[in-house]
């Protein structure tokens, strides 16, 4: 691959580590970009460190890539955007058909931050988690919202700015086959303790998938494709 860096939006959670992974294996050096927005599921934040620990002890070969981390304070997103993953309420869907944990505009400004500290950085690959399989109906996570955005970000940089989604076709079946695939065993069992991606940040139970409430569409997302991961091994 000509490019030798990449910058990576990482949450903290089971698809962006997979992503962190992913990144780690094709470039010469990968930074991370994590943002607070006030987000209910703020545990993930504390998560993203343990992650990256984790992965510079156990993977040798990463841990001589792996760079700088970066948090960006986005509490502004969270006041302004009303959701259910910013706000103490019920999940559910809305009038417009799209799930209230939907935070207008996130990823968009998300993609917007991480490309100007790229930039900074000299770095011309971000990489994101965005899935049009399992997206929960979002459509800032849709390959035709990305590639819009990669090309409003290039141009208006003056330079180059790819944006790429190694999950954009996957299931969470798949997803968890791909952290397999780039790091084996030791990879799922880090993928399994340590991320975190229940909307309400609960990480009191411990289920064969990781932690969480086991109830929310995240945990229901996760819960489900390790069972037909699990189903494709036996």
């Amino acid at each position: 691959m000509g490019e030798s860096a990449a910058l990576v939006l990482f949450s903290g959670g089971q698809d962006s580590t997979t992503c962190l992974a992913w990144a780690l294996e094709r470039y010469g050096r990968v930074e991370t970009v994590g943002f607070d927005y006030g987000q209910r599921h703020s545990v993930e934040l504390a998560q993203r460190h343990v992650v990256r620990e984790r992965i510079a002890r156990e993977f040798p070969i990463w841990r001589a890539r792996l760079g700088s981390d970066h948090v960006l304070d986005l509490t502004v997103l969270g006041r302004v955007s009303a959701s259910a993953l910013t706000e103490d309420r019920e999940i559910e869907l809305q009038a417009n058909g799209l799930p209230n944990t939907f935070v207008p505009g996130r990823n968009l400004v998300f993609l917007t931050l991480a490309s100007a500290l790229a930039y900074r950085r000299s770095i011309h690959v971000l990489v994101g988690g965005m899935c049009e399989t399992d997206f929960s109906g979002y459509p800032d996570c849709r390959d035709a919202t990305i590639k819009a955005q990669q090309a409003a970000l290039t141009l208006g940089l003056a330079e180059r700015m790819d944006i790429e989604t190694p999950l954009m076709w996957s299931d969470k079946a798949q997803i968890w086959a791909l952290a397999q695939s780039l790091g084996g065993a030791p990879l799922v069992r880090m993928v399994t303790e340590d991320t975190h991606t229940c909307y309400l940040g609960a990480r009191e139970t411990r289920h064969d998938w990781g932690y969480g409430c086991g109830a929310c569409p995240a945990c229901s997302l996760r819960a489900a494709g390790w069972e037909r991961w699990q189903a494709t091994r036996a």
